[in-house]
């Protein structure tokens, strides 16, 4: 569609010049024509893979937030996080919040991340982003839900994710899969 309004502008731009050119009045034009800058057909590709990146890094943290907001109840059938995570990594998401609810169990707060994308993959038009993180979860422990009583002594900390965050057919970016390292990697 852009390339067809280009290539009409342009067009219109020719006959403007060639019906001024055939006009039967002598006088002289009142200023230099202009050179008309050329007109490019297609996005950068620099633009697109950013496009990509901040999409697939909305998408990485979008999950953990609703992950988040999820562990508060461990409401494991919460279909928010679908909206962020398909796959294996929807289906960790899941498993471990369910395992939370069996056991009664609740997190309070939320995890800082530091998000980083690692590897796009092709280069030119990415469908696969490798997004690095070193996540800080101190603020986000697990508690009993029954009691409130912190489920155990056992501190949050700092520690490396990996994930790995994919195209979908319906155009949206979404988690299918990470890693998450024990405390003290990074």
């Amino acid at each position: 569609m852009h390339t067809s309004i280009c290539a009409a502008v342009a067009l219109a731009s020719s006959l403007l010049a060639l019906s001024a050119c055939g006009s039967s009045t002598t006088s002289a034009p009142t200023s230099a024509p202009q050179p008309v800058p050329p007109v490019s057909t297609a996005p950068s590709t620099a633009s697109e893979v950013e496009l990509a990146q901040q999409a697939a890094t909305s998408a990485y943290l979008g999950m953990w937030r609703e992950f988040a907001t999820a562990g508060a109840t461990s409401d494991w059938r919460s279909t928010s996080l679908g909206q962020y995570a398909a796959g294996v990594a929807l289906t960790n998401l899941t498993r471990g919040l369910y395992a939370d609810h069996h056991n009664g169990l609740v997190t309070r707060g939320e995890a800082t991340h530091d998000a980083v994308v690692r590897s796009a993959e092709p280069a030119e038009n990415p469908t696969k982003i490798t997004v690095t993180d070193c996540s800080d979860s101190t603020a986000a422990l697990k508690y009993r839900a029954d009691d409130s009583q912190l489920a155990d002594s056992t501190p949050g900390g700092r520690r490396a994710i990996s994930g790995l965050v994919e195209l979908q057919g319906d155009g949206s970016w979404k988690v299918t899969d990470f890693a998450v390292r024990e405390v003290g990697t990074c």
